[in-house]
């Protein structure tokens, strides 16, 4: 299903990625009773083993799988409620994000825990002001380019903690899937 590295590099757990993605097209085909959503998918790890499969293909595949349950998710609740109940939903969604756009740089999210590495606050601040840009001004920006950012490494007063980022960015991410 995927491209592997070579057995010196590391890669994805083949057994664990090939059981996801079984598990997803049972889901997405309604032929199972265990349920998968969009952020269980985001979600998503698997261990990583030597000349397991190539991690970029895998990450791409599951960006285009959460994208189909999105899609997915949106026509049927289109289907149900109509597109303006759609567009008031996801309005609500990007409403719990202002909260903590709106607190200054350098105090967007928790810091990092005392000695520990985290995201470097001026990356994870820039990202935000993009997101304004594009809930406030219309700016360009995708769920592509949210997913794709990455923070350079920071420790100290100069980090932030890695996981309350990592949680606001993937429900960014869903807000504007559901628009896309």
């Amino acid at each position: 299903m995927f491209g592997t590295v070579s057995v010196l590099k590391t890669g994805y757990e083949k057994d664990e990625v090939d059981e996801f993605f079984d598990h997803a097209r049972q889901a997405y085909e309604g032929r199972t009773a265990q349920p998968l959503t969009a952020a269980e998918i985001q979600q998503a790890t698997f261990d990583l083993v030597r000349g397991g499969y190539d991690t970029h293909e895998v990450d791409a595949a599951l960006d285009r799988l959460e994208s189909a349950f999105v899609a997915r998710q949106r026509a049927e609740f289109v289907g149900a409620h109509g597109q303006d109940a759609w567009m008031g939903a996801l309005a609500e969604r990007a409403r719990t994000l202002y909260g903590r756009l709106g607190r200054p740089d350098g105090d967007k999210f928790a810091p990092a825990d005392r000695g520990q590495q985290g995201y470097d606050k001026d990356d994870v601040d820039a990202l935000c002001d993009r997101l304004v840009g594009y809930f406030d001004r219309q700016e360009p920006l995708t769920s592509a380019q949210l997913r794709s950012a990455t923070f350079a490494a920071a420790r100290g007063e100069d980090a932030y903690a890695e996981g309350p980022v990592d949680a606001f960015f993937a429900r960014a991410v869903e807000v504007l899937l559901g628009v896309e």
